[in-house]
């Protein structure tokens, strides 16, 4: 059997956690990310027949059952999973109640998956049945996004539309837009619930003055969207409180859309 420490997965799992850290969007244990495995590949490094403990999830995901998922641990820093990714990491097949996770590897020092595993459950499930491709959740606190939420309206069309003006390929990596909620208090299954409702329209949802969640078929994917809204974010921050001179109008960004042949929200422009 192969060295579980080798594995792709887990080495992406590395590389992704230590670069969102070095970003300033994770500080401390803030942040978390879950990861759908095929279970062939995982059987290349795991024997799947070998569960270690059974932890609760507080949620029932009956439509992952068997599912197996790579995720972070609660109360873990995203700078420590480079060097220590079997204690700050753990892989966990979803059991036959629904309700339980088969630890299969990590979480070594008794630790278990993120507080927010239930919000993620919930939004895989929600993504899933839109984009059956779908296999990442993301949630991170990028700065700039996170200081637009105290001055700029909290209306999905806004939000969307501001960043979509700030960079030109903007409506092209999220022509679905972004989805946001109000404040709502974290590691509940209500926020789940809201977040998983979000996730039916959208890829990206914003936690006010909390975060973002941002959904994907890969980790490349999850991030780069997550990467997209951060640097429009930093766009206007920086210029949000200067004469604006230039803008993308909306005409441009529906030829942006249609050359790009992506399907846009025709309804957050205003035409």
């Amino acid at each position: 059997m192969k060295n579980i420490l080798e594995a792709p997965f887990v080495e992406e799992m590395k590389k992704i956690t230590a670069n969102m850290y070095r970003l300033g969007w994770d500080e401390r244990n803030g942040g978390n990310i879950s990861y759908m495995l095929d279970e062939k590949e995982v059987a290349e490094y795991l024997d799947l027949n070998n569960v270690i403990r059974t932890i609760p999830t507080g949620f029932g995901a009956k439509e992952l059952i068997g599912k197996i998922f790579i995720v972070t641990g609660t109360g873990k820093y995203f700078k420590n999973v480079e060097y220590d990714p079997e204690n700050n990491l753990g892989i966990i097949r979803i059991a036959e109640d629904g309700k339980t996770a088969e630890l299969l590897w990590g979480y070594a020092d008794g630790g278990k998956f993120t507080s927010e595993l239930p919000a993620h459950l919930m939004s895989h499930i929600s993504r899933l049945s839109v984009d059956p491709e779908n296999r990442v959740v993301i949630h991170s606190h990028p700065t700039n996004t996170l200081a637009m939420n105290y001055v700029h309206e909290l209306d999905e069309k806004k939000f969307t539309h501001t960043l979509w003006e700030m960079c030109t390929e903007c409506i092209v990596v999220f022509p679905d837009g972004v989805g946001v909620l109000p404040w709502m208090l974290c590691g509940t299954n209500e926020i789940g619930e809201a977040t998983a409702e979000k996730m039916k329209e959208f890829r990206l949802v914003i936690w006010a003055m909390h975060g973002i969640y941002g959904a994907g078929k890969n980790l490349d994917e999850a991030f780069g969207l997550i990467e997209t809204v951060e640097k429009a974010a930093q766009i206007y921050m920086l210029t949000s409180h200067l004469p604006r001179i230039n803008t993308i109008k909306d005409k441009d960004m529906q030829i942006l859309a249609e050359a790009f042949g992506v399907e846009y929200r025709k309804d957050f422009l205003n035409l």
